[in-house]
Parts: C-alpha cells; sequence; structure tokens
C-alpha cells in the first residue's frame, strides 16, 4: 500500500496529517517573495515539516485510506502498522528513504529523524497555477547629476540683451516642466488603472478554475471488457496475502538464508519478492485471511519473535 501517495492527497487540505507510531507531518503558509539577488519572484507555498514526537492515532490517514481502499477502518490501521514497520526497518538498515512527493527522511549521527522537503510541489490550492519568474533589473538614470556635469564643463557669459530675454525662456521651462510632471502623474495613473485591472481578470480566472476543478467528474468512455484467465501458481499466492514476517534482507542470499534456517523449524517459510524499497521480507508462513494471520501472529509472537509484524499484500 502505498501510503506516501495518501500523506500527499491529505497535505493540499489539512495543516497536520499524522502517520500513527511514526510521526506527523505539519504545514505552514509561506507568503510570495522575491529573491532580490536573483531578482526572482515566488509564489506563495506551503512548507512542509515533520515531527517525530507527534504519534497519536487521529484517525485522518485511516478514514481516508479506509474511504480509498474500500475497506474497514480496522484494516487501514493494521495496514498503516506494517507500513511503519517496514519504514523503521529501511531505517535501520539504509539510515534513509524517500517518500514520494513528500520529501526524505534519514538518520543523523544521534539517530534522530532528519525530514527534507520535496520542493517542486506545491500543496497550496489558493496558488494552483502561479509559478515562479525572474523580472529584469531596473535601470533609473539619474539625468539631473548629468546635467549639473555638463553645467560644470560648459560655464555661459551672459550679455545684457541675453539676461532680458532669459525672462521668457523661464517661463517656458517652467511650462515644459508643468507638462512634463502632469504627464507623468497621468501615465503613474494609467499604469495603476492597469495593474489594478489586470488583478482583477486573473482572480476571476483563479476562482473559474477552482470551481471548475471542483465540479469536475471523471469517467470512462469505453471500460475494457473483462478477461478469463487460468489460474497460475502466482495467482495462488495471491490468495494468500496476509505475511507474518520475521525480518527483511537488503541482499538476496540472507534472505534466502534465513527462509531455509525457518523451513528447518517446520514453518511453511517464503522468501516475497523484492518489495520498492529495495529488501527481500521472509515470512514464517501467508494465509488467506485476517484472522488466520491474526491467530499466528500472536502465538510466533509468544513462542518464536516477539518482533514479527504482520504484511498485508494489496490485492
Amino acid at each position: 500500500m502505498k501510503i506516501e501517495q495518501y500523506i500527499s492527497q491529505l497535505l493540499y487540505r489539512y495543516q497536520c496529517v499524522t502517520v500513527p507510531g511514526f510521526g506527523a507531518f505539519l504545514t505552514e503558509t509561506q507568503s510570495a517573495h522575491l529573491n532580490e539577488s536573483s531578482n526572482a519572484f515566488y509564489p506563495p507555498k506551503k512548507l512542509i515539516s515533520f515531527n517525530a514526537y507527534i504519534r497519536h492515532n487521529d484517525g485522518l490517514l485511516a478514514n481516508h485510506i479506509a474511504t480509498a481502499e474500500k475497506t474497514s477502518y480496522e484494516n487501514a490501521v493494521e495496514a498503516i502498522q506494517s507500513e511503519v514497520d517496514i519504514w523503521k526497518n529501511i531505517l535501520e538498515i539504509n539510515e534513509k528513504f524517500t517518500l514520494k512527493n513528500v520529501g526524505e527522511l534519514s538518520l543523523n549521527t544521534e539517530k534522530n529523524l532528519v525530514f527534507s522537503p520535496y520542493e517542486q510541489l506545491n500543496y497550496l490550492t489558493d496558488a494552483f497555477g502561479l509559478n515562479s519568474f525572474v523580472s529584469p533589473a531596473i535601470k533609473r538614470e539619474h539625468f539631473k547629476q548629468e546635467a549639473q556635469a555638463v553645467e560644470e564643463k560648459a560655464p555661459v557669459a551672459f550679455t545684457p540683451e541675453t539676461r532680458a530675454k532669459r525672462g521668457y525662456l523661464k517661463y517656458a521651462a517652467i511650462f515644459v516642466l508643468a507638462l512634463g510632471v502632469a504627464g507623468a502623474i497621468g501615465f503613474k495613473l494609467q499604469q495603476d488603472k492597469v495593474a489594478a485591472e489586470t488583478l482583477a481578470v486573473r482572480e476571476e480566472v483563479q476562482k473559474e478554475i477552482q470551481g471548475k476543478l471542483q465540479q469536475a467528474t471523471f469517467f470512462i468512455q469505453s471500460p475494457m471488457p473483462a478477461v478469463s484467465l487460468s489460474v497460475t501458481e502466482a495467482e495462488e499466492k495471491a490468495d494468500l496475502p496476509y505475511h507474518i514476517v520475521s525480518g527483511a534482507f537488503k541482499l538476496e542470499i540472507n534472505a534466502q538464508k534465513a527462509t531455509d534456517e525457518l523451513v528447518a523449524k517446520g514453518f511453511q517459510a517464503r522468501k516475497l519478492e523484492r518489495n520498492k524499497h529495495g529488501l527481500y521480507p521472509v515470512a514464517y508462513g501467508s494465509y488467506a485471511t485476517h484472522a488466520d494471520a491474526k491467530a499466528a501472529l500472536s502465538q510466533i509472537k509468544r513462542d518464536e519473535n516477539p518482533n514479527a509484524w504482520l504484511l498485508i499484500e494489496k490485492k
């Protein structure tokens, strides 16, 4: 069962998603920001963190899995526990593992869990469709300093006649300056108006997209016809989805050795297929029903191995 997929789905809607017996993934909203060194603008997003001390089962993840898998709440809780046991086993062997679209968990030198979030996915639904972008830096020209530099280099000597004409030039310069100021103010007001209208259109489009996403219905136009298959050995094994696991091994040769030892003790042991974490689980036995597996697990924990655990293989 890909529990990380259900964790990822819940992070879109909730601020805290707890994995019972393991820890909790927390989210915090970060506002849009600017990186001044690169002139890059980033939209708002959810920052994900991990707290290993929040382990109490609040029912959120188990209820979501039970609904999605169409199974009981109790089976969902046991499936979560089985997956958590696998995670802990992987951490003991590899000291790290990755949850798809969530982040990477690893052990530091003090054997404490360290979480590195997956940065390429934004779990903030309000930021849907918003991407980061880089804007070129604005270069401001200082005309006043250049004009002063020109005047200092080329002083002008005035005659009485020139002084008389300077009065008209003064009023003309004031008139031209007033026109320039009015034009600049008008241009600024126009820019503000265009920006406001653009923002309103963007918000309207965003609302329309959100509405369509919420109202969308997905269906299959042409379902595949039913296919009849003959029963094979692989299918017979698939009818035994409940496995009592003694341990998981990174090397297949070690897994086979552990299987042979259990067979020698009288167990119907078997080496399972390599899982997504690259480990080979070794089972004391496999069972068709949950009740049989639970009864066998209790006996094995009491008489053989208190660290044995139940692996539920998804059909």
